[in-house]
């Protein structure tokens, strides 16, 4: 028998062996609980809630203490230096300004652990009681991290506020939570120098940069607030050291606003308790993050995935390099042409990440690899055809010797893109395609780990373990939560329906929130306690579990309308199946109970509207007047039918009408939230017009 033959046979073999057990293999089980009746699973390998990781840790704050002492000398935070900021115009007139960004210049566990207590020290000093509330109104950045946990030494809660946060957002959230100290950033000052007169309680600013932006000199002239930068803050502290006053477990941490896709944000109330049984449970799952990991930073850190994340990096010692979501790769809008991006140099093992952001990563190798053309697009298509043939179970799908074959000639190009070194990445925020979880998992030969979760549960819920390479789902329970499905009558779901249990998904745990601030009523709508002591949250989401314990979300009740005939339409599942069209980068569907039919507002994709115009010899002068072109709408409506009829979606699901747009959606225009979710009524206020035209015409 030749070694060829050893090279194939031995990790076929292999493969289905590992595929027939891992087909059986429990991974979530029926567990009794209290409260409203309904079926519950819990996490197969922990028989009770997990509440912390780590022997005689209670809080967030004695983590990283611990954390520090134990990896005093390793790498903990890294931020790229700044080399240069040009501005680029277009043909077309508009400007942009361009980064070039050197290398990562790093932070060890113990100086950030010196600055954290000079921070909770200068903090003490300036005035700040420790029942007052911090604000951090900034983008991430080592200093955001560095703020929290300094915060956490003095056990003040933290309200957390979205850089993009509208006005009206801002004020209401600064003025609800009657924050006396703000922290933000040169940007974010501005935005609060124009809002001064409308935020009662604000005494203090505490500036990440060291210049103070002239268009808050008024403001400081006025005496109105005392503006330090965090440097002189933690000169302050050094000077005048004060004692820690550290938290309990069941201390608020943080007060998380919710980027508000519905309305004015609410204030998620979390006790240490609750993000650290979230933070030990994803310790749990990553398969052997160690000391020697490198995490890519770069969501929000006001969203309470991004804080997870980096505390159980830190809680590990790994090392956290910090990027931004336009300077992340080399192709990214804010860096310079011939320069790297964040990734490239900082070459990281993990990532977290939301499923636009992926969208965007495969739509841009696809596009990359159809502009080469010739025999790399055929190289591409062959190769990426045997791994989906192996993965979905043919025995003669790319395995072994072949298998790294194609990952040396063609896949390795593609893992550059993300530095080269990724092996494991989270994603979570909001659903996950299929199509792209299987692209991405292909390409970059890394596990995805897709989770559910919401603020209120501190980002906890489920999450899907290494080895289930399985699509369309969000995993099994967290060892921190139980999964419970209950009764909908009235939208036809039911514990009992067969061959899934279905029904709305309720998250007990110590995960689980306080409650909402200030807002008993909403609290008391969504959040109950059981005869056992076991708090629960109503997540309004519909969902059904699999026969192996892994949990699928199918629907929302919110997003269910119903036309005017009785068919009921679940917006967020159809446009979840229309986004794979290589058309659309957003869309929002619009169904009135007056008509029959739904339409749909679609933001087009243009670099494939463009090279479609172009093939087809289309002439226009921009791009907007494309997008109103009666042939690119036919163009789009067609690639929407596909994608819905390869979805299975039913004939009254698909938009019979849509309405092309040129221009992005962004958190910055206020139609999606910076975790990029639809703000479904903030869009249907913004094209009410054009939603009208749509049904008269």
């Amino acid at each position: 028998m030749t070694p060829y033959i050893v090279g194939f046979l031995v990790p076929l073999l292999g493969t289905l062996l590992y595929r027939n057990s891992r087909n059986t293999k429990k991974r979530g089980v029926p567990v009794d609980v209290g409260g409203e009746s309904g079926y519950a699973i819990r996490n197969s390998q922990f028989p009770t809630l997990l509440e912390t990781a780590w022997e005689g840790v209670s809080t967030l704050a004695e983590l990283f203490e611990m954390a520090c002492k134990k990896h005093e000398d390793n790498c903990l935070l890294g931020t790229r230096k700044l080399i240069s900021k040009d501005t680029e115009v277009t043909a077309d007139g508009k400007s942009f300004e361009k980064l070039h960004l050197g290398e990562y210049e790093w932070l060890t566990y113990g100086q950030v652990f010196e600055r954290v207590c000079n921070f909770a020290s200068g903090l003490a000093h300036l005035g700040h009681r420790r029942e007052e509330r911090v604000a951090i109104f900034a983008d991430t950045r080592a200093e955001w991290f560095i703020a929290l946990q300094g915060c956490f030494r003095r056990n003040v809660s933290v309200v957390t506020i979205y850089a993009s946060l509208g006005e009206e957002a801002l004020c209401y959230s600064l003025n609800e939570t009657e924050v006396t100290t703000v922290i933000c950033g040169n940007k974010e000052l501005k935005k609060l120098a124009e809002v001064s007169g409308q935020l009662d309680t604000v005494k203090r600013i505490i500036c990440m940069d060291d210049e103070i932006p002239s268009s808050a000199s008024s403001v400081v002239q006025s005496g109105c607030w005392r503006v330090v930068s965090i440097a002189d803050v933690e000169k302050l502290g050094q000077e005048n050291p004060v004692d820690a006053a550290l938290p309990l477990s069941a201390d608020v941490a943080v007060i998380m606003y919710t980027s508000g896709s519905t309305g004015l944000p609410k204030g998620v109330m979390m006790t240490h308790g609750n993000v650290l049984a979230v933070v030990s449970a994803v310790r749990t799952i990553v398969p052997r993050l160690e000391d020697k990991d490198v995490y890519m930073a770069y969501l929000p850190l006001a969203h309470v995935l991004e804080i997870a994340a980096e505390n159980v990096v830190a809680g590990v010692g790994s090392a956290i390099g910090y990027g931004a979501p336009l300077t992340l790769t080399d192709t990214s809008n804010k860096i310079k042409r011939g320069t790297k991006g964040d990734v490239t140099v900082l070459r990281p093992t993990v990532m977290a990440a939301v499923p636009a952001i992926l969208d965007r990563v495969r739509d841009g190798v696809r596009k990359k690899v159809d502009v080469k053309g010739g025999l790399t697009k055929k190289l591409f298509d062959f190769a990426y055809a045997r791994r989906i043939s192996a993965i979905n179970g043919s025995w003669f799908g790319a395995r072994g010797l072949e298998l790294l074959l194609w990952n040396f000639l063609v896949f390795r190009k593609v893992r550059a893109v993300l530095g080269g070194r990724i092996r494991f990445l989270l994603s979570g925020g909001a659903p996950l395609s299929g199509d792209t979880q299987r692209f991405i998992n292909i390409c970059l030969g890394a596990p995805i780990g897709q989770g559910y979760g919401l603020t209120e549960t501190c980002a906890g819920g489920t999450f899907s373990e290494f080895d289930d390479s399985s699509v369309g789902r969000v995993g099994n329970p967290l060892p921190c939560s139980y999964i419970k499905l209950i009764d909908w009558p009235e939208g036809g779901y039911l514990i009992n329906d067969s061959p899934m249990p279905r029904g709305e998904i309720v998250i007990g745990g110590p995960n689980v929130t306080v409650g909402y601030f200030k807002n008993e009523a909403k609290t008391k709508e969504v959040y109950k306690v059981d005869e056992r002591g076991m708090r629960w949250f109503y997540t309004g989401d519909i969902g059904q579990f699999h026969a192996d314990g892994c949990l699928e979300i199918i629907d929302r009740r919110k997003d269910i309308i119903k036309l005017q005939h009785g068919e009921y339409v679940s917006l967020g599942k159809v446009e979840a199946a229309l986004l794979v069209s290589p058309y659309v980068d957003n869309i929002m569907l619009h169904a009135d109970p007056f008509h029959s039919y739904c339409v749909a507002l679609v933001v087009a994709a243009r670099p494939a509207l463009e090279e479609w115009a172009s093939k087809k010899g289309i002439a226009f002068t921009d791009f907007a007047k494309l997008c109103e072109k009666e042939e690119t709408i036919k163009e789009v409506q067609a690639s929407l039918l596909k994608a819905a009829k390869a979805a299975r979606l039913e004939k009254f699901e698909i938009p019979a009408k849509i309405k092309l747009l040129s221009d992005p959606w962004t958190p910055e225009t206020g139609l999606v939230t910076a975790a990029l979710k639809l703000k479904r009524e903030a869009v249907r206020k913004a094209f009410s017009e054009e939603l009208s035209k749509l049904y008269e015409s």
